[in-house]
């Protein structure tokens, strides 16, 4: 018996080796070199440096010269300056700025699933590596963060909010049509409870960061910008719920006493900001809340507005805020309110998300607040600094390349000429 145990012992050994030897995959490298890299968090350049990138992040920063990894694939740009990948706070990637108003309803539900996936290739190319989604209907962020993020279809990283959490009536409930046509939002809140199932469901679904509306908007029908519509009593029971869960929250808010509650309520970041009053500013300072203003896209819904269908009553409360908005940013950034970078990309169209740098600095940014706005400030307020934001050891290996100097002229991230997204090159020159 002894001898037949171990001759089944040394079978079951055999079997269990290998045919042949197991070798480790080899770690895939890039190494970029340029003419200079900004620090964005000093606001330095850094000349001729090398950045090292295993297996998509980023596995040393150093110069041109330092030992290149055996095997690694290297990109040259001898004439680029270098920046961490951009982040956009604020897009909605299942919209489209040229079929405005009514004009979309002669297309189907799946239509705006699908061309949300041009609209997160471009979004990519233009430099912009990690976007927050802040309202998505049928879940359509969701299906296209995973298609992205499985390596199906080219896009950024994508932070979803999934639905946008708003009152019956207000800005994020369907505002458009008669009581015959019965429609409506499916979560609406009119009560604290309510806003707490709601978190709990869209998280459920997929929801990594939770978007509400605070006040009236530019393009609902029925109510004004300045109107609060959420209660702060909703308003702490939405955010209670969500940082319990670990979501960060975003309020859509233009109006004075809006943004207030929002604030009051622990909200991490309010977006628009456009009719914000001293008081607000000092809260916002007070408890390090932060502002996402979209600035720039005033100037092409004023210019391409009413020729995509957009309604006037829409164009009429954009022509009332947009000066006042650009006004309160200013107001805002030099009382020291966090600011991120935020453009409302879908009211204006999807890969041209860089024009608003010359809006901040128009409007009282220095171009490395603007920069800073766009990398270190944005990932902090995402809570993944670790990730993104930097061109730093442990980051993510998404990096852009320009050609020029960004803080003389704030315009050349307009057009990148390299993009890298997690160690693949996305554009290059």
């Amino acid at each position: 018996m002894q001898r037949e145990l171990a001759a089944l012992a040394f079978v079951a050994t055999a079997c269990a080796a290998p045919l042949f030897p197991v070798t480790a995959q080899a770690a895939e490298v890039e190494v970029v070199r340029a003419a200079r890299l900004l620090d964005v968090a000093t606001g330095k350049y850094v000349d001729r440096p090398q950045v090292v990138i295993t297996d998509g992040r980023i596995s040393a920063v150093g110069k041109a010269g330092d030992a290149v990894p055996a095997g690694a694939t290297v990109v040259d740009l001898p004439d680029a300056t270098l920046l961490p990948g951009l982040i956009d706070m604020h897009v909605h990637l299942d919209s489209v700025a040229e079929i405005g108003g009514y004009n979309g309803l002669q297309y189907s539900d799946a239509f705006w699933s699908v061309v949300q996936t041009a609209n997160a290739k471009r979004t990519l190319e233009a430099g912009f590596t990690t976007v927050r989604n802040v309202g998505s209907e049928n879940f359509d962020d969701v299906g296209l963060r995973e298609a992205i993020d499985e390596g199906y279809v080219p896009g950024p990283r994508i932070v979803t909010a999934t639905y946008a959490i708003g009152a019956t009536g207000g800005h994020c409930d369907q505002t458009f049509f008669p009581p015959s046509m019965n429609q409506k939002s499916p979560y609406n809140v009119d009560s604290p409870d309510e806003g707490r199932k709601v978190v709990r469901t869209l998280k459920k679904y997929g929801a990594q960061v939770i978007k509400i509306c605070a006040t009236g908007g530019v393009f609902s029908h029925g109510d004004e910008p300045g109107q609060q519509q959420l209660t702060l009593a909703e308003m702490q029971a939405i955010v209670d719920e969500a940082h319990m869960a670990g979501l960060k929250v975003a309020a859509h808010a233009h109006g004075a006493a809006g943004i207030k509650d929002a604030i009051r309520a622990g909200v991490d970041t309010i977006e628009h900001a456009s009719l914000v009053d001293d008081e607000g500013i000092k809260l916002a300072v007070q408890k390090g809340a932060y502002f996402s203003m979209d600035i720039y896209n005033t100037d092409y819904t004023q210019a391409e507005g009413a020729r995509n269908g957009v309604l006037e009553d829409n164009l009429r409360k954009d022509r009332d805020i947009g000066e006042v908005q650009r006004e309160n940013f200013r107001k805002a950034l030099k009382a020291g309110v966090k600011m991120i970078y935020g453009t409302d990309a879908g009211v204006y169209p999807h890969g041209t998300n860089g024009k608003q740098f010359a809006v901040m600095v128009r409007y009282g940014a220095t171009p490395l607040q603007a920069i800073q706005a766009a990398t270190l400030t944005a990932a902090q307020a995402l809570g993944r600094d670790k990730d993104v934001g930097q061109v730093a050891v442990g980051r993510y290996g998404d990096l852009i390349g320009v050609f020029g100097d960004p803080l003389e002229d704030i315009t050349t991230l307009e057009e990148p000429v390299f993009v890298m997204k997690g160690g693949a090159v996305v554009v290059r020159p």
